[in-house]
């Protein structure tokens, strides 16, 4: 690919984002879902790209969603695969809580997996701590060697844990080895990345069992930014795991960073809903609108933050953005 599709992306999680951010708070994640969908189908369509979702929000929910095999882009090349999540964060949004995000990924046709598993186990690091973790190994073991890596202790590391029941466990574990926790409800596409972002987050880990589509998103971003990640399935249950064999999978493989994204060329581009650690939410003043995103190219390594001012006057006037009226 000869050109940064990054910088065209950022339009789509942009647009998603406004769409979604006149919802927020209003306690109707259908809703908020729904416009940002179809903000980011419309925009994705204006794309010059010929470009099949490989990874779809929406399917362990039944929410809206561009499905797994939905053409997108105008049809032109490059071909590539497509990774998207209108709202991560959902629940976040519509009830006006920190950390929603709109996000889409791109790489080389066929180089993202592709699954119909609801859920992985992961463990995300950056640049500092690649290569020194290990899921097959207890979570103590993975945060004295990422501290050894990054020259601290582990009673210095934060690692990032959905709040979920199914964490009992892991929390103890990650508590008795001396780290901190941060608790997020939702959202753990954000919270892979600003794993791999530490110096700017202060979150060193991501730990713990997430949505699968998400996994492959934040590998998407991880990959870019030049830390490391790991997944193994979670199949909730013998159908789920026989599925995941029929995909030609084994449920109990680690699978590394390449497994997740084998692309070398691979765009990553990320849009503030509401207010959170990593983006700025969407800001409305009349007419003007402001937003706040990322943009990454694994092929430069390049990472850019945007902060952006768009006027609502035309861009109503555009067809490549869908905006709900205010």
């Amino acid at each position: 690919m000869d050109r940064n599709l990054a910088l065209e992306l950022v339009r789509v999680t942009e647009g998603a984002a406004m769409a979604a951010a006149r919802l927020m708070g209003r306690d109707d994640k259908v809703a908020a879902d729904r416009a940002a969908v179809e903000s980011m189908r419309r925009s994705l369509s204006f794309v010059d790209m010929d470009g099949v979702v490989r990874i779809g929000e929406g399917e362990k929910d039944r929410a809206p969603m561009l499905p797994i095999g939905e053409r997108v882009g105008n049809g032109n090349p490059p071909r590539v695969d497509v990774a998207v999540d209108p709202i991560d964060g959902t629940r976040l949004v519509a009830r006006g809580l920190p950390g929603g995000i709109a996000t889409v990924a791109v790489a080389e046709e066929g180089s993202l997996l592709q699954t119909h598993c609801a859920y992985m186990e992961k463990l995300v690091v950056g640049p500092r701590a690649r290569g020194t973790i290990d899921l097959r190994e207890p979570i103590a073991r993975n945060l004295t060697r990422i501290a050894e890596a990054e020259g601290r202790h582990v009673a210095d590391l934060t690692v990032v844990v959905l709040d979920r029941p199914r964490h009992d466990a892991l929390l103890a574990e990650i508590r008795a080895a001396g780290a901190r926790v941060k608790l997020i409800t939702d959202g753990d596409v954000a919270g892979g990345v600003m794993a791999a972002l530490p110096d700017r987050s202060g979150i060193d880990v991501l730990a713990g069992i997430g949505g699968a589509p998400e996994a492959v998103l934040t590998a998407c971003a991880v990959k870019c930014i030049g830390g490391d990640m790991q997944c193994r399935f979670w199949p909730r249950d013998p159908d789920e795991r026989r599925m995941v064999e029929e995909e030609g999978f084994d449920p109990d493989r680690v699978l590394d960073l390449d497994a997740l994204c084998s692309g070398r060329d691979i765009f990553f581009a990320a849009t503030g809903i509401t207010d959170g650690e990593m983006l700025t939410g969407v800001r409305y003043a009349g007419h003007e609108v402001r937003t706040s995103s990322v943009v990454m190219r694994s092929y430069s390594g390049t990472i850019r933050w945007t902060e952006s001012v768009h006027d609502l006057r035309r861009l109503r006037q555009r067809p490549a953005v869908a905006l709900p009226p205010p």
